[in-house]
């Protein structure tokens, strides 16, 4: 487990230092807010209401679950379990992590919420979608680009990004057999009474 650790260490100094420059820290501040990605979320919307049409809804509240859960698991149970210091906290790195506006996060970073929730978004979308949208696995891609974003902002470790990336998948897959369950339901029960 302290090789683990140390590798991780390791690699978020790696990552944390690179292509720096005063555009990117800028950059990089403004694609971890959410706000940056809405419109990406209102394309998603769009597609799930073309495709959907009145079953939108369905898939509009497994999101809210995914994230609900993936939001919940992280900040709730798990940062608050594992107390692993986020880099920027961590004593021993005071001098190593870069820093951009003063941003520091909170105390503790396992697991990344960030990571949890656009993992789960993008996941979720993915199995909704992928039958009508092959290319919605470009999605993943946009996680990859926020896991990023909070290493190099010096928030979090890898393993956190990581970690978040795997529980995110988790709540997605959760959501949408809960909703699929909820779908079918629901055209079995409009069967019956037409």
């Amino acid at each position: 487990m302290d090789d683990l650790l140390e590798l991780d260490r390791r690699l978020f100094l790696e990552l944390n230092d690179s292509f720096r420059s005063p555009f990117m820290d800028q950059l990089m501040f403004f694609l971890t807010e959410t706000y940056a990605w809405i419109p990406l979320y209102l394309l998603l919307v769009f597609l799930l209401i073309r495709n959907f049409g009145k079953q939108t809804w369905i898939w509009l509240a497994a999101i809210a679950l995914t994230i609900l859960l993936a939001d919940q698991i992280t900040s709730a149970v798990m940062k608050p379990l594992f107390e692993r210091l986020r880099p920027t906290h961590e004593p021993s790195l005071t001098d190593s992590v870069k820093i951009v506006n003063e941003y520091r996060g909170g105390r503790f970073g396992f697991a990344s919420s960030h990571a949890a929730n656009t993992f789960g978004i993008a996941t979720l979308m993915w199995m909704v979608l992928k039958m009508y949208r092959p290319w919605i696995g470009l999605l993943f891609l946009w996680t990859l680009l926020v896991g990023y974003t909070r290493i190099y902002l010096g928030v979090h470790y890898p393993g956190d990004v990581l970690a978040g990336f795997v529980v995110g998948a988790c709540c997605a897959l959760i959501a949408y057999f809960v909703f699929l369950l909820l779908k079918r339901h629901l055209e079995k029960k409009a069967g019956l009474r037409a």
